[in-house]
């Protein structure tokens, strides 16, 4: 066929469809040599080496999840294996919050979720000096945490594969859903602490005011514990109410007192007892 034929298109056409667009077996297997993580990563530069690892790594742990998932799905998620992998998730969870409250970085993640909790330089300092602290919100967190996650991740199938996260990423997610309530509690209970310092030392003394130190209001909190022994029951309920702060217009709620004033006469009948018995011997320094 000459030239001119072709190019007028007189001559026999080759349809795409015949052509061999499938490599050939020992084609295959030489893709299959490149696809080893050195030669993915041969030629390209550091950043995106570090990216296509972190991404490798990623789905190679979202697809043990999904596996170790759909093996505990057989049994409900319940027996020995969820058992295990509940413990360590915890462990993980406990771990994770513990740092993240050292260093005060839960506080911007919450705020990313719109649980703006505007801690104090006072509770951020005591986070990161008291690991007591550290480990009750830790400890709270988690164990509500975990079934929330169970529920929702798992049972109902709100953790998938192709969302992106593995399990114990989906699960502090869930970890920084409770905390906030947590904390917010824990506050709240500080609070009520605080004001029951300065309530225990005047309750024998009304005329201390507020503003007696602080070794002298958990010495008077201490002193009033006590007497308490002496008190009937329902006196007993009105003082260890008023120390653990709550007002006298709750405890009258909260008791079933007809106003806040039969509170206030308990209080005052209790408080002259008290100094009654210490004027014939009792002790009250």
């Amino acid at each position: 066929m000459s030239d001119s034929e072709q190019i007028a298109g007189k001559g026999p056409v080759v349809s795409a469809r015949v052509q061999p667009l499938q490599p050939a077996e020992e084609v295959l297997a030489d893709l299959e040599v490149l696809a080893s993580p050195p030669e993915m990563v041969r030629g390209i530069s550091a950043a995106h080496v570090a990216e296509a690892h972190q991404l490798r790594e990623s789905l190679l742990r979202r697809a043990a999840d999904q596996r170790l998932r759909d093996e505990m799905a057989r049994y409900d998620f319940t027996g020995e294996m969820y058992q295990r992998f509940e413990n360590e998730l915890a462990r993980y969870g406990m771990s994770v919050l513990r740092g993240w409250m050292y260093t005060g970085y839960i506080f911007k993640l919450t705020a990313t979720r719109k649980f703006f909790l505007a801690p104090t330089d006072v509770e951020l300092e005591e986070l990161q000096r008291d690991s007591d602290a550290r480990e009750e919100l830790a400890t709270m967190t988690v164990a509500l945490a975990l079934p929330r996650f169970r529920q929702h991740a798992l049972v109902e199938g709100g953790w998938r594969y192709e969302g992106g996260a593995s399990l114990p990423t989906y699960f502090m997610g869930a970890c920084l859903f409770i905390f906030p309530n947590e904390f917010r509690s824990r506050r709240a209970q500080q609070k009520r602490w605080s004001r029951a310092l300065a309530q225990g030392a005047i309750l024998l003394d009304p005329d201390a005011g507020i503003t007696a130190d602080l070794e002298s209001q958990a010495l008077g909190r201490i002193r009033v514990r006590d007497d308490l022994g002496r008190a009937g029951e329902r006196t007993r309920a009105i003082v260890a109410l008023t120390l653990d702060g709550y007002s006298q217009e709750e405890i009258a709620e909260l008791l079933g007192e007809a106003s806040v004033r039969a509170v206030e006469g308990a209080l005052y009948r209790w408080r002259k007892t008290e100094q009654e018995h210490a004027l014939e011997g009792g002790d009250l320094s």
